[in-house]
């Protein structure tokens, strides 16, 4: 076994949980092609004195849901799965890449009404318990980046162990100058888009929730935001890929929204509840490693010189109050045209920061 992976298994329960003795601790064995970091995760788990329990889900079993459940199946909350949340101290979620396409025949209406079932155990997840969430690169991950496994598997690798004290030092620097501001204008490639942050605070992402990590987020004001955003990057949700996104808010309220593929599910996506069209999230991507995009939110979020915003639940830590059963990620590719604003000031710049 590739010894990297042991690695990151200490890592995830030593750096980015810190799992401490005695402590129960919940794995998500995601897809088959996982199990070398689930053996490791499970490894440090008990050199650390914890207990530690595995589960497995895949796309594949979902597709069984569903293809043949009825709409009460496909919107049951799992038991196990919520219980689990309450029972555990520590949640990791190691999920494993499954083809893209495997939803290719479920209609929109159901697949959206999945997601807001996984939402709940998402919302319980983050509520109740420690969690790191990882993408492990496999063969089906590369194919749907369009790029050979070994080049992603080694920007994984790179990108998962950066020197986090070094870089943790840059961004709450970065995080720390852009709290002191009130107002915020994003300003690219058909993107004007702007919202009050008074009273919000932005949060550095130093590898504890995710691994690979690196972003830099707040929580607009929701009533705020105006102005209106174009997305280079497809939307990708629910193995359903949503091509040359554009939305629109007025006073907070979402007018617009299109894209040249997939659009009943974008507008089934929206309409999950009320929160679902309000931006939850604005982030900035700041991992060096993280360079090519590959169709999948946990990697791309990261890749440094980008921002993305997140439809839906926003994170109360930076003083976010939107809440939603969805919380949907959508990179926009800000490194060759894209400028921010702070309070008017110029502070980013083609995916550089001005600081």
């Amino acid at each position: 076994m590739d010894k990297r992976w042991q690695q990151l298994g200490d890592l995830l329960v030593n750096y980015s949980t810190r799992v401490q003795t005695g402590e129960r601790v919940m794995i998500a064995f995601i897809e088959l092609e996982t199990y070398p970091l689930v053996e490791a995760v499970y490894r440090a788990c008990i050199k650390a004195g914890a207990y530690p329990q595995v589960q497995f889900l895949s796309d594949g079993l979902n597709r069984q849901l569903l293809k043949y459940g009825s709409v009460e199946q496909i919107g049951w909350v799992p038991e196990i799965e919520s219980f689990g949340m309450e029972w555990a101290d520590v949640y990791f979620g190691l999920r494993g890449a499954y083809n893209l396409e495997v939803f290719w025949d479920i209609p929109s209406d159901k697949l959206a009404l999945l997601r807001k079932s996984m939402g709940a155990i998402s919302t319980l997840r983050w509520q109740k318990t420690r969690w790191c969430l990882v993408r492990v690169p496999n063969a089906s991950l590369a194919q749907q980046a369009g790029m050979d496994e070994e080049t992603l598997t080694d920007m994984f690798f790179n990108a998962c162990f950066l020197d986090w004290e070094k870089v943790g030092e840059q961004w709450r620097q970065w995080a720390g100058k852009l709290s002191r501001g009130k107002h915020v204008r994003l300003v690219g490639n058909e993107t004007d888009l702007s919202f009050s942050i008074e009273g919000r605070t932005w949060e550095a992402a130093l590898g504890m929730s995710n691994m690979p990590d690196g972003e830099i987020a707040t929580s607009p004001v929701e009533s705020s935001v105006d102005g209106y955003i174009y997305f280079e990057f497809p939307g990708v949700l629910g193995g359903r890929l949503m091509n040359d996104i554009r939305l629109r808010w007025e006073k907070g309220h979402l007018i617009e929204a299109t894209s040249s593929s997939n659009q009943d599910f974008l507008h089934s996506i929206i309409n999950t509840d009320a929160g679902a069209s309000k931006i939850g999230e604005f982030a900035i991507g700041t991992n060096p490693e993280v360079k090519y995009f590959s169709k999948d939110i946990l990697l791309d979020e990261k890749i440094g010189g980008t921002i993305h915003i997140a439809l839906g639940r926003a994170y109360p830590q930076t003083g976010g109050t939107n809440q939603s059963a969805i919380h949907w990620d959508i990179v926009k590719d800000t490194r060759q045209f894209g400028e921010i604003y702070l309070d008017g000031q110029l502070i980013f710049k083609n995916g550089q920061f001005l600081f």
